[in-house]
């Protein structure tokens, strides 16, 4: 079989095939897909649609305006319907008041295993799907990202931003320029790194800047390696991702120092199922960075775009700020003296708003379950069966651009979740409050355990450059969304613009 081709046997065949080789191969195949693919609606099933392309179906309409197109399917075949997308057949559930049908069959809609195919393929951890003991122990460390825990880690991970800008950012007593897009993977990159695996003691700049520039190469091919694509076919991102698993060995974290209570207990289970020198316990830290960094980093782009695009939200977000260290005695002045509580963050109302708007605006998170076995889903607007080894999905950003729920939803309001001055929880359509409004971090049994120290993190980072630095965009065009992770996570931009900082006289 072709996926079972080795790298060097795959690379002989491609050099040997030639580029008139490759197009008759690709005609073949193509015209294979055709013959296979013969799947037709069978009553009680959804709406069925295909797409004329073989295989591929309808992903490059999908890509091109997801949001416009599924709204399309939606006045066409109602809130259900089933479409082929890369080989796979997904059934998107699109009514929020139905969302609890995914959500409550968990025995028969699996997200272990969807997810644990997805780890196989894109961070090569294979003994997740044979291994259920050190899955269920894995998932338990997932409690040293709350708490006091969180607390620790909200320490650390102040001490590590301390260091970061009175080395580096502090020292801008000028205007200085940078793209946003790289200065702030930069920071969040090394700040996660750092305050989850620690420090190395030697060349430590280095280490952090090689490892973050392989990283984000890894990440951009992110949606292809998840794919049926053969990673032969991808460049040069499988010796990459050898190169971060190698990385990451337990040889090379055992160096670090200051390691987190959330990194030790996942490598204590790890060092229980392999040997120590085993690569896989690497590629399983690989994963967990990549769910660490890979939608922050975005996240804190947007956030921090909206605030420079809308000076009406930095003034409210700074005010708000200012307020909040004037209460607690804290005063800005030089060095580094601002520190604030789990609870202190928690209470800055305008600030959360103005992350959760940037949230909703480029979230494209989908809730995905694979169908173990044949199932009827029972829904108030009838009955729809759905097929063994096909997908169920929740596709929010339906959701998040509905003028019913969010008023002029195109629009950045920073102020969308406050109310009468406190926090917004209330939504509704159709005259009935939605449990589901904003669903960034998925939902069930797959929401992102680290979302509390995700944001907690990026309010961290706000607060400190809204209170020490003078901010100003440059380039004041509109950004869009880069569609090359749909599906999966925050999406990137599709440009970048440039801003200054300095910092406050």
């Amino acid at each position: 079989m072709a996926g079972e081709m080795s790298a060097a046997t795959g690379r002989f065949s491609l050099e040997r095939l030639g580029l008139p080789g490759l197009a008759l191969a690709a005609a073949l195949l193509l015209l294979a897909l055709c013959l296979l693919d013969r799947r037709t609606r069978r009553p009680g099933e959804p709406p069925l649609i295909k797409g004329w392309l073989p295989y591929l179906g309808v992903v490059l309409k999908l890509r091109k305006d997801p949001l416009s197109f599924m709204k399309t399917l939606q006045k066409q075949h109602g809130d259900t319907f089933t479409v082929l997308l890369g080989g796979k057949y997904i059934t998107f559930i699109l009514d929020p008041f139905q969302y609890q049908l995914v959500i409550k069959n968990h025995k028969q809609l699996s997200f272990r295993l969807f997810s644990n195919k997805l780890l196989e393929k894109a961070f090569s951890i294979s003994q997740l799907q044979k291994n259920h003991d050190m899955n269920d122990e894995l998932h338990l460390c997932y409690q040293f990202l709350q708490g006091k825990s969180l607390d620790i880690l909200l320490e650390s991970m102040m001490q590590n931003l301390k260091q970061v800008f009175e080395s580096q950012l502090l020292k801008t007593t000028s205007w200085d320029t940078a793209q946003l897009y790289p200065f702030c993977s930069s920071i969040i990159f090394e700040i996660t790194f750092t305050t989850i695996y620690g420090k190395v003691l030697v060349c430590d700049n280095k280490f952090i800047s090689e490892l973050r520039d392989d990283f984000l190469k890894f990440d951009d091919k992110f949606a292809y390696l998840v794919s049926n694509i053969p990673i032969e076919l991808l460049g040069n991102v499988k010796s990459i991702r050898k190169k971060i698993i190698k990385c990451l060995s337990s040889e090379n974290l055992a160096k670090m120092q200051g390691r987190s209570e959330v990194f030790q207990s996942r490598q204590d289970v790890l060092e229980k199922y392999y040997i120590h020198e085993d690569l896989e316990i690497g590629a399983h830290h690989l994963g967990f960075l990549w769910a660490s960094v890979a939608n922050t980093i975005p996240t804190m782009f947007w956030a921090m775009y909206y605030l420079l695009r809308h000076p009406e939200a930095m003034a409210a977000v700074r005010d708000e700020i200012d307020r909040l260290l004037q209460s607690t005695g804290q005063k800005k002045g030089s060095g580094f003296p601002i520190h604030l509580t789990r609870e202190q963050l928690d209470s800055l109302i305008c600030l959360e708003s103005t992350i959760f708007e940037a949230l909703r605006l480029s979230s494209y998170s989908t809730t995905i379950r694979f169908v173990e076995e044949d199932l009827t889903l029972s829904a108030e607007t009838g009955d729809y069966c759905v097929r063994k080894g096909d997908l169920v999905a929740i596709f929010p950003p339906i959701l998040h651009g509905d003028p019913e729920i969010f008023e002029a939803p195109e629009e950045f309001r920073y102020d969308r979740f406050i109310e009468d001055g406190k926090k917004k929880t209330t939504f509704f359509k159709r005259g009935k409050k939605l449990k589901c409004y904003l669903m960034p971090f998925g939902t069930g049994t797959s929401k992102c355990p680290g979302r509390f120290f995700a944001l907690m993190e990026i309010k961290q980072l706000l607060v400190i450059l809204l209170t020490y630095f003078d901010l100003e965009i440059i380039d004041d065009k509109p950004i869009g969304l880069n569609y090359n992770r749909l599906l999966f996570g925050i999406q990137y931009p599709d440009s970048d613009v440039l801003f200054r900082y300095k910092v406050k006289s």
